[in-house]
């Protein structure tokens, strides 16, 4: 009941034209950027199951033809025939712009007003075209970099006064007298809604100063590298002021972060696992020319402070990244050389399963690198073992705790 999934690759701006087509055995340099691998029932480009004879059926198809099978009692009783997650190789070579996501209740309230209103869903101004939630994990396959949440505002204080310039002055002592979420969110209002006169002055100063961060090689090195990266890219964007209240995340392979409802985020660089609820809901905050409802991103925004890595649980041979998160639960398993360990795992939940190194053996069918398989819920039971000797590793994608 294992079956070869046939994904559509998408091709945005800041994708790679190395990483996707590398793990996929193509042509590297791909013709254009690469920035995600869709695994999953996503309607806009759902995988199709490939059949022994080489025939293809889109999997949104077999879902709704099947859901207790495919699913399982407990998905379609809460989802019906909705597969709640998608699964991605997602492949950044550039940022991406910032974005938080909302909660289920803010996801529904905000659809039915939108729908009220007569919003297209198609719209640039429509911010929730779906009435579910987005939270999201990625797992780092290579070193990634990120911002995501935001940091202490004691250690932001220190950053900005080590930047400091005239114009950030006020801001500086605005966030100093109020070290918590709440003087964060005062001063991340007031940034966002500066007028373009006053970002065009307050910038370049900043910029400046993190020149001169960067040549002294200060403790916030990384952190103005990364202010004069999106400065370049988004010159005169709110985002890049907003940027520096966030924490700056390098994950190592194996290293995973955790985005709940509310979290500003943006990924910087690098390629990873990530697996989300199955939503198209985003609420941005800058470094884009698309639409910004800021209105609506505060109401969303999360600013409590905290450490959003994960490092996985060991569970019966995998590494298990355990979130709140209903929709999916994402787990990795990997095969030193010449290690023959087999992983069994239960039957009764849907999953996709990626192989990201090596060949992995479901019980008669090889998956490669690069190549994905459906395993439905019907399957009683699904071992693994890795094929020849050389590394492997794969990952899991499964729903949540119900």
């Amino acid at each position: 009941m294992v079956t070869l999934l046939r994904n559509a690759v998408r091709p945005y701006a800041w994708g790679s034209r190395t990483a996707i087509a590398t793990l996929l055995g193509r042509q590297v340099p791909a013709p254009h950027p690469e920035a995600e691998l869709w695994m999953g029932a996503h309607p806009d480009d759902p995988s199709r199951l490939v059949g022994a004879d080489g025939t293809e059926r889109s999997l949104v198809d077999l879902l709704a033809e099947d859901p207790a099978g495919q699913l399982g009692a407990e998905v379609t009783a809460r989802w019906d025939s909705r597969l709640p997650f998608l699964l991605k190789i997602l492949a950044a070579e550039e940022p991406l712009s910032l974005q938080a996501h909302p909660s289920a209740e803010q996801a529904a309230a905000g659809f039915a007003r939108e729908e009220a209103l007569g919003v297209a869903r198609d719209a640039v101004n429509r911010n929730y075209p779906d009435p579910t939630a987005k939270p999201e994990l990625l797992c780092a396959l290579t070193e990634f970099h990120a911002l995501a949440g935001f940091r202490d505002p004691h250690r932001t204080v220190k950053l900005l006064r080590s930047v400091q310039t005239p114009g950030l002055a006020p801001y500086v002592d605005l966030l100093a007298a109020q070290p918590n979420s709440d003087g964060l969110r005062a001063l991340f209002t007031t940034w966002i809604t500066l007028p373009q006169p006053a970002l065009d002055k307050l910038e370049p100063e900043l910029l400046d100063a993190c020149v001169a961060e960067v040549r002294a090689h200060s403790p916030f090195e990384l952190e103005c590298r990364t202010i004069l990266q999106l400065g370049e890219a988004y010159p005169g964007d709110a985002g890049v002021l907003v940027s520096l209240l966030l924490n700056r995340i390098v994950l190592a392979p194996g290293e995973a972060i955790y985005l709940p409802a509310g979290n500003l985020h943006s990924y910087l660089q690098g390629t990873g696992v990530e697996i989300l609820a199955n939503s198209d809901n985003v609420l941005r905050g800058g470094l884009t020319p698309k639409h910004v409802d800021v209105p609506e991103l505060l109401r969303v925004l999360d600013f409590g402070c905290g450490d959003p890595v994960l490092h996985g649980e060991r569970v019966d041979g995998r590494w298990v990244y355990r979130t709140p998160a209903p929709e999916f639960e994402l787990s990795r398993i990997e095969w030193a050389e010449s290690d023959r360990t087999e992983v069994r795992l239960d039957g009764g939940l849907p999953r996709i399963m990626v192989c990201t190194g090596g060949a992995v053996d479901t019980g008669g069918l090889t998956v490669r690198c690069g190549e994905s398989v459906w395993v439905p819920a019907g399957d009683p039971a699904l071992v693994l073992r890795v094929v020849g000797d050389a590394p492997a590793q794969a990952f899991l994608a499964t729903v949540g705790t119900l």
